[in-house]
C-alpha cells in the first residue's frame, strides 16, 4: 500500500472517528501532495508525485512543526507547542521507521563508497545517493556534517 492511499484510508477513518485534530493534520498533508501534484502537471508529465516525493512532503512537514514548536516554547505559548508535537506524531504514523546512529554511519560510508567520492567537492554526490535511498529515514541536517566530517577526514572507508 502507497504511503498516499494510507493516508486516504486514515483521514476517511478520521472522519468516521470524528478526531478533529487528526481530520485537519490529515487533509493538510492531503493538501501538500495535491500541491505537489499540481507542480509536476506544471512540468508537462502527467506523474502524480510517487511514495518519495510523499516522504519528502512529510519530512518537511515534520521539521517545520519541530521549529514551530520550538518558537511557541520560547514565546511563552504552550497550548500552541502542543497542538504542533500532536500534528508530528500524527505524521510521523506515515513515515518509515528513522535510522539509529549506527545505522546512520554504515549508510553515510556506504554512500561514500558508492559513490566514488574522496574529497568534500563530492559531497553533492553522496547526499544526493543517501536521499535516493534513505529518504524519511533520516534528517538530513544531521547527516550533512557527518558527510563533511568523514570527507575532509581522508574520504571513503572501505
Amino acid at each position: 500500500m502507497t504511503v498516499r492511499t494510507r493516508v486516504t484510508t486514515a483521514l476517511k477513518q478520521a472522519m468516521k472517528d470524528k478526531a478533529e485534530l487528526r481530520l485537519s493534520t490529515l487533509r493538510l498533508i492531503n493538501a501538500a501532495i495535491k500541491d505537489r501534484d499540481i507542480a509536476l502537471r506544471g512540468t508537462g508529465d502527467d506523474a502524480c508525485c510517487d511514495d518519495r516525493d510523499v516522504l519528502a512532503i512529510l519530512g518537511r512537514m515534520t521539521k517545520q512543526r519541530q521549529e514551530s514548536a520550538r518558537a511557541y516554547e520560547e514565546g511563552g505559548r504552550l497550548d500552541l507547542a502542543d497542538r504542533e508535537r500532536q500534528e508530528i506524531e500524527v505524521i510521523a504514523e506515515f513515515l518509515p521507521r528513522q535510522m539509529d546512529p549506527d545505522e546512520t554511519a554504515n549508510a553515510v560510508d556506504a554512500a561514500i563508497s558508492d559513490s566514488g567520492a574522496c574529497s568534500i567537492r563530492d559531497m553533492g554526490k553522496v547526499m544526493a545517493e543517501l536521499k535516493a535511498r534513505h529518504t524519511g529515514q533520516m534528517d538530513f541536517a544531521r547527516v550533512g556534517p557527518m558527510v563533511k566530517d568523514r570527507l575532509c577526514a581522508g574520504g571513503a572507508k572501505a
